[in-house]
């Protein structure tokens, strides 16, 4: 059994003028936001075994959040491929990890999340910033994930 929890990165700060998308931090709402979402997890009793993030400003705070809270001892696995990525590439990220590997975080953007969820576990709506989706997949293998073994157990928004 694997499960991946797809995590939209918190909300960010307004564009700053001569401002990269890229280097656009959380904004305090995004934080706060971040840090109650990994609370859940943690209150759940979640345990991760790798955290893979784009090094986008915004999501590698959000992934340190996270690591933070459910005390995730390991190194962040950034990514660059993530930061505006396709589908395909969002799929090769996760079929490529190893086995060992019981539950995954994935922090990236829309609209990829979003594509992914659905192509996944037929998951509908748009990924709010900072939402988590829960898929559970019934296989052994990252490489063996599909639709037809997918799950989505849960979809949770910072407002609830």
């Amino acid at each position: 059994m694997k499960k991946l929890y797809i995590v939209r990165h918190g909300q960010k700060e307004i564009k700053k003028e001569k401002q990269d998308d890229y280097d656009r931090p959380l904004s305090q709402k995004g934080i706060e936001d971040c840090k109650k979402m990994a609370k859940h997890l943690f209150n759940k009793s979640v345990k991760i075994d790798l955290i893979v993030s784009s090094p986008a400003q915004r999501t590698r705070q959000t992934s340190e959040i996270y690591a933070e809270t459910l005390r995730y001892t390991k190194n962040i696995m950034y990514n660059e491929v993530l930061y505006m990525a396709y589908l395909n590439e969002l799929q090769e990220t996760i079929t490529y990890t190893f086995d060992t590997v019981e539950n995954m975080i994935l922090v990236g953007h829309n609209p990829s999340l979003t594509a992914l969820a659905l192509t996944l576990a037929g998951f509908k709506e748009e990924i709010q910033m900072g939402a988590i989706v829960e898929i559970e997949f019934d296989c052994n293998s990252w490489i063996d994930i599909s639709k037809e073994n997918a799950k989505l157990v849960s979809y949770i928004q910072p407002e609830e």
